[in-house]
Order: C-alpha cells, then sequence, then structure tokens
C-alpha cells in the first residue's frame, strides 16, 4: 500500500515504510514459501511464513527474477516459485483459506487473494456472506465490500454458509467489544477530536466514548506513543499515532491526544485478579495503582500496546522549556525537538521523522525580524513552515539541527542572525562568503551613519509636518496648490479658509518625505571613504598574487579562492590584517565626527 525500501540478507527480509517508518522483519528460519507473478505494478514478490503472516511487495523488474531466485536458494533454500493469476474473468471457482489469506482460485491458478485482516465486518445472509473492509486513505478508490454466494450442501449438520464466516472471523480484524473493560478513565480532555471522553481500555482495543461519537481503536493500529510537556510546565500531552487513523465523515484523526493536568491524581483498580495481571502484564501493571492521572494512563497504554513511550529529549530552548512556540498555518502551537523527529501539537499535529527529512532551512520571518521561519522539506516533496519562532531560539534550534546532522539549506546564517537576517545569507555551502562579508560590512557603516546624523534629520522630519513654517518649499514644489499652502499661513483666516490648509497639510506628509528620502540616497563626495574589513585589506593586497598563481581565473572564482584561502589562514597572520582594519575603522570615525561637525554649522548657518 506505501512505498518504502526492501532490504534482503542472510538473516532475512527488512522492508522499511516510507511513509509511517513501520519495520516489518521477516527471519530466515520462518520463511515458509516465496511466489514470483506479475501484478499491475511489474512484477511481484508473495512470502509466506511458517505461523501464516503473508508479505506482498510489488514493484520488481522481470529481469530481476534470475538474481532474486538465486539469493532464495543460497540463503534460504527456498524455491521461488512462478504462479501467474488467473484472468479469464470468470466469477466461479473455489474458496481456500490459508493463514492470513482469503483465496478466490480457478483451477490451480489464483485469481484474488483478501488478507483478512483488512475485513471490518463479516456478515452473513441465506447463502450468502459479505465482507467490508477497511478503508485505505493513500488510495483514490477503495474496495468496500465483496459478496460470496455459497451454494447449499448435501452434508448434515455443517452450514457452509456459517462454515466460511467463521473461517473469515477467526482472522479478521473485526471490533467486538466482549467482555467488560480492564479499566475505564472518565471525562479526559481530548484536543483530537475535540471534547471529552471516557476512555475504555479492552484487551484487544481502545474505545473512546463521547457525548457525540464513539470511536474503537484497536492496539495493532497505534504506531507510536509521545509523552510531551507542556511549555507552561503544568499541563501534559499524551499522543498516540494512529495508521489507519479514526474517521469521523470525512475528517481523518491520524493522532489521538489528550491533554492533562498535572495536579490530577487517580486510584485506579485492575478489573482482573491479581494472577490474570501478573500473567498478562509480567510485572508491568499491578491490580491496584495510584498516581498522577497522565502516569497511569500512559503506562496502561504501554503495557497494552507493548510500544515504547517516546519522550522529548536534551533540547531545551531559550525559555528552558523542552518546546518551542511557533505557528503552523494558521494556528499556533508547540514544536517538540525529539531525539529522532519533530513533533508539533496541536492544530493540525505533525510528526516528522529525522529519516524523512531532505533538508532543514531557517527563513526570515516575513512581517517582522523579531521572528524567524523554521522549513522542513522531506524526501517525498511535502515542505512544512513552521513561523512566528521568536529569535532568541534560532541558536539553540541551530545548533540541535548541527548536532543531529541534517541538512541545513542555508548554512552560514547564524552570524548573521546576531543583528538581523541578511537576504544574502543563504549560501549552500559551509564556507567564507565574501560577498557576504561586504553586505555585513556596508551594513555596520549604514547603521553607524544612521546613527551620527539622527539628530539633524529628526528635527528636519518634525519641521516639514509643520505646515506654517515652510511656505516657501511647498509653494515651489507644487505650484497649483501655492494659495492653498499660503492661506494655512493665514492664522487669522475664517473657517472656510481653513479647510483647504488641511488638505494641503496631507499633501505635505507625503511629497516633502519623498524629497528628503532621494537627498538622502545622494552621496556626498565630500563624505570620508567607508573603511575596509579586514578580509578586504587583505584581498586587495592579495588579488595580484592570486591571480598570478591561477592565470585566467574568472572574478567568481577568484572571490571563492580568496575565500577558502582566508578561511585556512592561521589566527595570528588574521590578526595582523584585523589590526589594521581597526586602525582604518577609528580614522575613518574621527574623519566623519569633524565632517558631521561641518556639515551641522552649514545647515545652521
Amino acid at each position: 500500500q506505501n512505498d518504502g525500501r526492501l532490504r534482503l540478507s542472510r538473516q532475512g527480509v527488512i522492508f522499511k515504510n516510507s511513509k509511517t517508518g513501520k519495520v516489518d522483519n521477516i527471519q530466515a528460519s520462518e520463511l515458509a514459501e516465496g511466489v514470483w507473478r506479475r501484478v499491475a505494478l511489474g512484477h511481484g514478490l508473495k512470502l509466506l511464513t511458517k505461523n501464516g503472516h503473508v508479505y506482498k511487495y510489488d514493484g520488481f523488474r522481470e529481469s530481476e527474477f534470475d538474481k532474486l531466485s538465486d539469493f532464495f536458494k543460497a540463503h534460504y533454500r527456498l524455491e521461488l516459485a512462478e504462479k501467474d493469476l488467473c484472468v479469464k474473468g470468470w466469477n466461479w471457482g473455489t474458496v481456500r483459506f490459508g493463514g492470513q489469506l482469503l483465496s478466490f482460485d480457478i483451477g490451480e491458478q489464483p485469481v484474488f487473494e483478501i488478507p483478512l485482516s483488512n475485513v471490518s465486518q463479516c456478515t452473513t445472509g441465506k447463502n450468502e456472506v459479505t465482507l467490508e473492509f477497511h478503508q485505505n486513505d493513500d488510495a483514490e478508490v477503495s474496495l468496500m465490500e465483496v459478496r460470496f454466494y455459497v451454494p447449499p450442501t448435501q452434508e448434515d449438520g455443517v452450514d457452509p454458509v456459517e462454515a466460511f464466516a467463521q473461517n473469515v472471523l477467526s482472522k479478521a480484524d473485526v471490533i467486538q467489544a466482549t467482555g467488560d473493560a480492564i479499566c475505564i478513565f472518565r471525562e479526559l480532555q481530548c484536543l483530537t477530536p475535540r471534547g471529552r471522553y471516557d476512555i475504555r481500555i479492552y484487551p484487544t482495543f481502545l474505545h473512546l466514548h463521547g457525548k457525540t461519537f464513539d470511536y474503537k481503536i484497536p492496539y495493532t493500529t497505534v504506531l507510536r506513543l509521545f509523552l510531551l510537556p507542556h511549555k507552561d510546565q503544568r499541563q501534559m500531552f499524551f499522543v498516540i499515532s494512529l495508521d489507519p487513523p479514526i474517521k469521523q465523515g470525512q475528517t481523518r484523526y491520524h493522532f489521538l491526544i489528550l491533554l492533562f493536568s498535572k495536579d490530577e491524581d487517580i486510584s485506579l483498580t485492575l478489573n482482573m485478579n491479581e494472577e490474570e495481571v501478573e500473567k498478562r502484564f509480567e510485572g508491568r501493571l499491578t491490580k491496584n495503582m495510584s498516581g498522577s492521572l497522565y502516569e497511569m494512563v500512559s503506562r496502561v497504554m504501554k503495557a497494552l500496546v507493548n510500544r515504547k513511550i517516546t519522550v522529548p529529549g536534551n533540547f531545551q530552548g531559550h525559555s528552558g522549556a523542552q518546546c518551542i512556540t511557533c505557528s503552523y498555518k494558521a494556528s499556533s502551537g508547540l514544536l517538540y525537538p525529539l531525539e529522532r523527529g519533530f513533533i508539533y501539537v496541536h492544530k493540525p499535529p505533525v510528526h516528522i521523522r529525522f529519516d524523512e527529512i531532505s533538508f532543514v532551512n531557517f527563513a526570515r520571518g516575513t512581517t517582522t525580524t523579531r521572528s524567524f521561519d523554521f522549513e522542513i522539506e522531506t524526501k517525498q516533496g511535502t515542505q512544512y513552515t513552521f513561523s512566528s519562532i521568536e529569535r532568541e531560539e534560532y541558536g539553540k534550534l541551530f545548533d540541535f539541527v548541527n548536532a543531529k546532522k541534517l541538512n541545513i539549506k542555508n548554512r552560514g546564517l547564524k552570524e548573521g542572525m546576531k543583528q538581523s537576517y541578511d537576504e544574502y545569507a543563504d549560501s549552500d555551502e559551509d564556507q567564507h562568503d565574501a560577498y557576504l562579508e561586504r553586505m555585513k560590512e556596508e551594513g555596520k557603516i549604514r547603521e553607524e551613519n544612521a546613527n551620527d546624523s539622527s539628530d539633524g534629520s529628526g528635527e528636519e522630519t518634525d519641521e516639514s509636518f509643520n505646515p506654517g513654517e515652510e511656505d516657501d518649499d511647498v509653494a515651489e514644489e507644487f505650484d497649483s496648490n501655492a494659495s492653498a499652502s499660503s492661506s494655512s499661513g493665514d492664522g487669522d483666516s475664517d473657517r472656510d479658509e481653513k479647510k483647504p490648509a488641511k488638505k494641503a497639510k496631507i499633501v505635505k506628509d507625503r511629497k516633502p518625505r519623498k524629497k528628503q528620502l532621494e537627498s538622502k540616497k545622494g552621496k556626498d563626495p565630500n563624505a570620508p571613504k567607508r573603511p575596509m574589513s579586514a578580509y578586504m585589506l587583505w584581498l586587495n593586497a592579495n588579488r595580484e598574487k592570486i591571480k598570478s598563481d591561477h592565470p585566467g581565473i574568472s572574478i567568481t572564482d577568484l572571490s571563492k579562492k580568496a575565500g577558502e584561502l582566508w578561511k585556512a589562514m592561521s589566527k595570528e597572520k588574521k590578526e595582523e590584517w584585523d589590526r589594521k582594519a581597526e586602525d582604518a575603522r577609528r580614522d575613518y570615525e574621527k574623519a566623519m565626527k569633524e565632517y558631521s561637525v561641518g556639515s551641522k554649522s552649514e545647515s545652521s548657518k
């Protein structure tokens, strides 16, 4: 049903599902039969084990038969039999039950096979048996039911319809609430599906009973269990990952999320005697237990599902919590970096394993520089964007991703984050970027210039909003509104004349500001020249040497080569150029002060 990777070794056969991460591990000693046949997707391999389980893998090429056949003979001592499916189109044949499969045969050739674990319901009628199936969410079209006509036989005492149904039900995944629940948890808060539910724990399935809906969840559909502390340290999330998911109409719930308060305690008594509890759970549970409600639920689930509970690892965010506050799609939630993946709760819940991640990307926040976005792209091409993450979380998250050896698309961004996001810092390579260095240096100088000239420019912008003091400027720029602007200067004019003055003020708010910005953009030829960084000083001194060592080198390659040489340079040699850059910066600051004093005196005149 899903893509994955199949690995054949001397020890056995291993298949890892790409979507769920579930692993089928078949030991070589368990293999009973291997069948090779032509199917819809090329050729397929069907493996039967000694305990009756059947595994089917499609997508092989015809040319791979000889290689597989030799491997099976050499390592598993099995003949890989070739069996073709019957394609006559007849609808009358023989049904055979073998292990987990129902096989419909015509003669010796199978027409189709039904895995009985996919059967959700089996009903009988007069000379008729109806099988209903679990829906497959990955398929565009799902088989819902199949009906078999069973002719009456002359044998006394045996009803062929009932015999057929019993064979199906013995292997089918049919949930029947027989017997009493082992324990019941009342009125638990459930985030997905939303509401308060009573959870009844049965030996083979979980029953969620709410005011509106009921859900029955077989333990075989539980993939993983997570226990996650809330950021407020007062609540706990208990997350159950399901495949296939539970359904309500067209809605699919792949995760069941319960929210607990840490203060809630419970005393629990299992509906079994002590001997049964000891025999079934082997010390993992006792008949009488007490403790926090979330501990009891997670402990019971762990024992019944027989799966480990995943908790957050060593990650700690800026605030000390083991999660990061962020937004996914329209809702705000919490992102938990785990030892082997990320999980986001709660709406919608997302679990991404490290082995399915192609790369991650740290992106600039779309609305403000106080936050950033964390993007994850999977090997299947699906992209997840977790936005509005506080800037303070960047260092911790970057170090975590780096430690887990995930591919970072824009490595080199961490340095830029200390001031603000640099839109040029998106290099895929972990090396010195000369252009990036220059952009950073220019950004620093620009900030210094803005700080030095902030006093004068602030006064100018304030004055430009006063319509009474700059009549001449406005009349020059807007000749058509000269009368309106002049009327604003007459303080004693009547109300009818004051209205145009207000309009002139609105125009003034916009146009003169543009004029100021244009004047700022133009460089003063008398202004001191900005100092170079240590790297640029070294590059200017060594450019000709690099050109002579590499004749015909292009400008791009020269910058790249210079970056590599600078990165490989020893600390002592770099300090010499750092001193030169520091001296140049001091000279520039001194010249800039003199220049700014001179420009202020001119403006006052």
